[in-house]
């Protein structure tokens, strides 16, 4: 063999030598170990985190609501608090809150701050199923408690009311007058008894009105419309019509006529056999109907 391929040779075994030297076999062993255990050990850490990962979603959910509900005003119903909770961190409705708060620094606002919600308070959110539309709270004192159309007693009925009486005991067997203009009865079947505007400075009609209420109630009929089917909504008046324009006619019934008010009534209201036909509709729908007389 030439000297020059000897050499070579022995350069090459060297090499080799002192590789096996500084990394034996035992060792290479033990570093593929490592590389399996660490794959072995990431694929671990992945499953773990998808667990941590869904830990952590609903944890941050909890953080979410938990901060909105800071948020909800005292005397709001919980089931509805937790299905309108967004509305609450708006910019209107913390303009809104401050407003009003304002207000009953400097003036008599009505009605008083844990009947504002009242309509909330009597049945679960998802428990509706007759909608009445009005405008705006009574303005005297110890009239309006958050339910439109009613007063608190022993308050008398004021003269829309006195005409839904009429009317009422026209459309519905055996309805006689209860005495008083509390309809808290019909709130507790499902009956949600909304005004647009939700306060109002003591003896100032609509003194309230364009400082937010009518986007928050606004609020409320859409989630109505789109979250619960059958409903009949009870549109009296130009202005609950307009608020109720809307509302899906081929998820729910509607039904319009004029206001009661004394200046309207007798322009379709008397005989509109509201009442009886909001029954029907429900029968329909397989839903309890209302007793109007339990009041």
């Amino acid at each position: 063999m030439a000297p020059q391929a000897v050499a070579g040779l022995a350069s090459c075994l060297g090499l080799f030598s002192r590789l096996l030297r500084s990394h034996p076999p035992a060792r290479c062993f033990q570093v593929n170990a490592a590389k399996k255990a660490k794959a072995a050990g990431d694929e671990a850490s992945l499953a773990l985190s998808a667990e941590q990962q869904e830990r952590i979603r609903k944890n941050k959910e909890a953080a979410r609501q938990r901060l909105l509900e800071r948020n909800v005003p005292p005397g709001f119903g919980e089931s509805w608090a937790r299905q309108l909770a967004a509305e609450f961190s708006k910019p209107y409705f913390v303009e809104l809150m401050a407003f009003v708060a304002e207000e009953r620094k400097r003036h008599t606002v009505y009605p008083p701050p844990e009947q504002v919600f009242t309509w909330t308070q009597m049945c679960d959110i998802r428990d509706v199923k007759v909608v009445i539309l009005g405008q705006d709270p009574y303005h005297g004192p110890k009239q309006a408690h958050g339910l439109c159309f009613s007063v608190q007693r022993p308050v008398p009925p004021p003269p829309s009311l006195e005409n839904i009486y009429k009317e009422l005991s026209e459309d519905i067997e055996g309805f006689t007058h209860p005495g008083h203009g509390d309809l808290t009865g019909w709130a507790k079947q499902g009956v949600l008894l909304l005004n647009a505007v939700l306060t109002v400075r003591a003896h100032q009609a609509t003194s309230h009105k364009e400082r937010g209420w009518e986007q928050f109630t606004d609020a409320v009929v859409s989630w109505l419309n789109k979250n619960l089917h059958g409903l009949v909504f009870m549109l009296w008046g130009a202005y609950a019509q307009r608020k109720g324009s809307s509302i899906d006619r081929k998820r729910h019934h509607v039904l319009q006529t004029v206001h009661p008010s004394p200046l309207s009534v007798n322009r379709g209201f008397f005989g509109c056999r509201h009442f009886s036909k909001t029954n029907e509709f429900l029968k329909k729908s397989g839903k309890k109907p209302i007793d109007w007389k339990a009041l």
